[in-house]
Parts: structure tokens; C-alpha cells; sequence
């Protein structure tokens, strides 16, 4: 056994997956010689770096389970619904989940709110923040079920434990009083000690209706909303708009 392939073992016993990736790379390009010794180190350690870096990364978009495969790079800026494209820029830098600030996504139906918060997580994971995605609806029955089963307080403390949580599509329908209490019960532990990330087609203002109960809808408000950077979104639905421009591009081919 020749000391390349000596050192590729070694590399791979002690999983330097990045580095047995680049060392091996080198010597099939011919470029292994080129290189100062501080220069192949330096080369293998950026290898190894970024090779950990997207297995950390394919690890948290698989954990956070997002809606859709959305990136920053992917919204599309030229819809008409008042999407503030220097506020989603700013938050893109995830200072606001540094921060254990939250946001709300307000808008009408087929606006593009899922797609967008599914962006913000993604960018959150880009950071290397742990991120959840739930819609409302699957996220308390979710939790229902783990009382049920005794795992609602493990339940409860994985949730408080991620960086940022998406809640997508709050409001749809009006909060049962186990809800009420698990919604508040997740946002005491979260507040100001991490972020939560809400989208709804209701506007704020209709919050309290689908809470319920008075006092909680005033203590979970209370709680998020007052302190959330908020985006509101306008206009058409999304997908009606790109109908009607397929529609559009078939009759001009005609």
C-alpha cells in the first residue's frame, strides 16, 4: 500500500469525508504536486470545512421539514402585492432570529405566504439555525395526540428548543381551549429566548376572534404580536396571476 492511499484510509477512518474528497481529487487532477505543503493543508482543511458545513445544512432543511424547496433566490419580486423587497432583504440576514425577534405574514389566499416563510426558514438554515415548519392545524394535532400518548412535555421541549418555528396557515379555523393552552404554552417558552414565525391569511386584527378566549388571546398577542416585524401582503392570488400569463403566452403562440 503506497502513503496516498495510506493517508486516504486513515482519512476515512477518522470520517474527513471532505478531506479524503479533496486529497483524492487533487491526485487525479495532477495537481497534488503543485501544492506547498501549507497549501495542501489549507486546501483539505477548506474541503473538510465546507463538506460539514452542507451535510449540516442537508441536515436541518431535512429536520425542519418545509412546505416547499424555497430560497430567496426563488421569490419572485415583480408580483403586484406589495411585498417590501428591502424588508424580506434585511430579514434575510437572520439578524431578527440572532435577535429572538419573531414575524408575521399576513395576506390573502394564493398570495405566496407559505413560499415566503418557506424561504425565511430556509435562509435560517442557512445560517445554521434550527428550524421547525407546521401549519396550524397539524402542528395542535400534533400536540393533542402527544398528550394523549404522555409525550407532550418531550414534545414541548423540542419545539422550545429550535431556533425559529414556522407556524404556516394560523387562523383557518377558530382554537379549541387545548389549543388556546398549547399556543400559549409554546410562546411563553419562546419569548425572547427565540423566534416564531407566523403566516395567516387573517389580518391581525382578527386574531382574537380565532383564539377565543379574551384573556389568552390577549396573553398570546401579547406575546408576539406587539414586538413582531410585520409583512403584509395585498393583491391577486399568485397562482390566478400565473394562469392567466400562461393563458396569455398559449393565445400569443396561436
Amino acid at each position: 500500500m503506497n502513503s496516498n492511499q495510506a493517508t486516504l484510509e486513515r482519512m476515512q477512518q477518522m470520517r474527513l469525508h471532505g478531506m479524503v474528497r479533496g486529497f483524492r481529487s487533487s491526485m487525479e487532477s495532477g495537481t497534488k504536486h503543485q501544492f506547498t505543503a501549507d497549501e495542501l493543508l489549507s486546501h483539505l482543511v477548506d474541503a473538510e470545512w465546507d463538506d460539514r458545513q452542507d451535510r449540516r445544512l442537508a441536515r436541518l432543511l431535512k429536520a425542519a421539514r418545509f412546505r416547499y424547496r424555497a430560497t430567496f433566490e426563488q421569490i419572485d419580486w415583480t408580483l403586484p402585492r406589495g411585498l417590501d423587497k428591502n424588508q424580506l432583504l434585511r430579514l434575510s440576514s437572520c439578524r431578527w432570529i440572532e435577535e429572538h425577534r419573531d414575524v408575521i405574514l399576513t395576506g390573502p389566499c394564493g398570495t405566496g405566504k407559505s413560499f415566503i416563510v418557506s424561504a425565511l426558514g430556509h435562509q435560517g438554515c442557512l445560517y445554521g439555525h434550527s428550524v421547525g415548519y407546521w401549519s396550524a392545524s397539524k402542528l395542535f394535532a400534533q400536540l393533542k395526540m402527544a398528550k394523549a400518548d404522555g409525550s407532550y412535555l418531550k414534545q414541548l421541549t423540542r419545539i422550545g428548543k429550535l431556533d425559529l418555528i414556522v407556524v404556516d396557515d394560523f387562523g383557518l379555523q377558530g382554537l379549541d381551549a387545548p389549543s388556546r393552552l398549547t399556543l400559549l404554552e409554546i410562546l411563553e417558552d419562546r419569548h425572547g429566548r427565540a423566534s416564531s414565525l407566523f403566516a395567516s391569511q387573517l389580518p391581525v386584527s382578527g386574531w382574537h376572534q380565532v383564539i377565543g378566549e379574551p384573556t389568552i388571546a390577549d396573553a398570546i398577542c401579547d406575546r408576539i404580536v406587539h414586538t413582531a416585524y410585520r409583512i403584509e401582503l395585498k393583491g391577486e392570488s399568485a397562482r390566478k396571476l400565473y394562469a392567466a400569463g400562461r393563458k396569455a403566452v398559449q393565445e400569443e403562440s396561436k
